[in-house]
Order: C-alpha cells, then structure tokens, then sequence
C-alpha cells in the first residue's frame, strides 16, 4: 500500500513540475509574440526613407553573416585536406 501511495506522490510531483516547465515556455512564447507584433507594428510606422534603410542594414547583416560562414567552411576544407594529406605521407 505504501508503494501505491509513494507512486502517486512521484506522479502528482512529476505532473506539477510538468505543469509549471509549461507555463514558463508558454509566458515566453506568449512574450515573444507579443515583441514581434510590436516590431511589426512599428516598422509599419516607418516613411519609406526609413525602411529602406532598415533593409538595407538588414542585407549587410547578412552578406557579413554569409562571408563568415563561407571563411569557416573553406577553413574546415583546408584542415581536411592537411590531415589527408598527412595520413598519406
């Protein structure tokens, strides 16, 4: 009897602290809903001069984001390539 008591215990225990996990990834999706309609509300505020600026440093972001992913991968082909050329020597 007491193990059927200690497993409802466990269970009850295990649902609550499922329980609260949730609602902390539910508050955070709720909050970041919330902060994308507010940025969409306010780029919809902004002149045309303004959003194309945005644009723009958005575009330079990530032709600067593109330019590091591609340094990293020819840096990894290079490794590959010394360490193939090494086990062939």
């Amino acid at each position: 009897m007491k193990k059927i008591i200690e497993f409802f215990k466990r269970a009850f225990q295990d649902m609550k602290e499922s329980a609260r996990a949730q609602h902390e990834v539910d508050k955070a999706n709720f909050n970041a809903t919330r902060a994308e309609a507010r940025a969409t509300w306010e780029e919809a505020k902004m002149s045309p001069r303004e959003r194309q600026a945005l644009i723009q440093r958005q575009r330079e972001e990530q032709i600067l984001s593109a330019t590091k992913r591609t340094a990293e991968a020819n840096e990894r082909i290079e490794l590959v390539r010394r360490v193939r050329e090494g086990n062939n020597a």
